[in-house]
């Protein structure tokens, strides 16, 4: 008998085994082998999925990455209020460039924060200034251009 896993927030995750039912003073309980792998699992099957992403996956992903509203809106570029939108309108997927970097981030947490993490933080971290850049480079007969000190 499988049982319908909706406390992770989707409605689509059911399970074959890994969990206990027990009673308790409240009515009947649950009790999982490994929740973290459980949730790894349902994140992985999620970015590998071919269909875009929904709000409530993309919720689902946010919150097993530990960031917020505001801090996956500027790692995508986007306000904090672009990311409440497409979570609350749960079964609609949101944008491709966005959906394609929420999972690229998730392979990457997943992974232990490898360079795409660590470039994308980075970039939300920057004060996104307006103006030209001055670029001073030196070059140097034996190793070539580089910047300027």
């Amino acid at each position: 008998m499988t049982y319908h896993y909706t406390d992770c927030g989707l409605d689509n995750v059911y399970l074959e085994n890994g969990y206990t039912r027990h009673e308790t003073p409240y009515g009947e309980g649950m009790a999982f082998d490994d929740i973290d792998g459980l949730h790894r699992a349902i994140g992985t099957a999620l970015v590998n999925s071919p269909r875009p992403l929904s709000g409530a996956e993309l919720r689902f992903l946010r919150l097993e990455m530990g960031l917020s509203q505001r801090e996956l809106g500027a790692a995508l570029g986007m306000e904090e209020q672009a990311v409440r939108r497409w979570e609350k309108a749960r079964s609609s997927p949101f944008p491709g460039p966005a959906d394609r970097l929420v999972r690229i981030l998730y392979r990457e947490f997943v992974d232990e924060h490898g360079p795409v993490r660590d470039l994308v933080d980075r970039l939300s971290a920057w004060n996104h200034e307006t103006g030209a850049v001055i670029i001073t480079l030196r070059e140097d007969p034996a190793s070539g251009w580089s910047l300027a000190a």
